[in-house]
């Protein structure tokens, strides 16, 4: 785990409606880590409040080629990886299951670039939702304040706990 994943593995578990499971082995095929059909997701975030279960990749790499190759290989084979998180995690049937990527607001423009030229590539599962984007800057514990819901009230541009 590199820096950033602890840091953004915090940011997710500052809200009490989510549930996290770091460095997460997704495998397509039961018991089996065969090659290019398991990963290790840098962090699966479960939040119950939304039914939704979250592959969160965490980059501050400038290429995005890592993030973009492991995308395109899920997206691939969304069906079978969404079935395989529902099997091996124990996710409700009725749980969405969406990428959520945590990337430096500097790069986002070549994000999108290089993920819209990958889902118009003709080799691709079409099924796999855009992923949500959220900066690494805005998961700097001093840029949110920990509260039960990460929400803030701002009074005189004060930042105050929620009571």
């Amino acid at each position: 785990m590199d820096y950033f994943q602890g840091v953004v593995t915090e940011y997710l578990r500052a809200k009490r409606s989510v549930f996290v499971n770091t460095e997460c082995l997704l495998q397509l095929d039961n018991g089996k880590t065969l090659k290019d059909r398991h990963w290790y997701c840098d962090i699966v975030a479960a939040n119950f409040s939304e039914k939704t279960v979250y592959l969160c990749e965490v980059t501050y790499s400038a290429t995005m080629q890592t993030l973009i190759g492991r995308l395109a290989a899920w997206q691939q084979h969304w069906p079978l990886l969404v079935a395989a998180i529902h099997r091996d995690c124990g996710i409700p049937a009725d749980w969405t299951v969406s990428p959520w990527v945590f990337i430096p607001e500097k790069y986002k423009g070549r994000f999108l670039e290089r993920f819209q030229l990958m889902s118009q590539s003709g080799d691709v599962n079409k099924a796999m939702p855009t992923p949500r984007i959220t900066h690494l800057e805005s998961t700097l514990p001093w840029a949110y304040l920990v509260t039960w819901d990460r929400k803030v009230d701002a009074i005189d541009g004060d930042a105050q706990f929620k009571r």
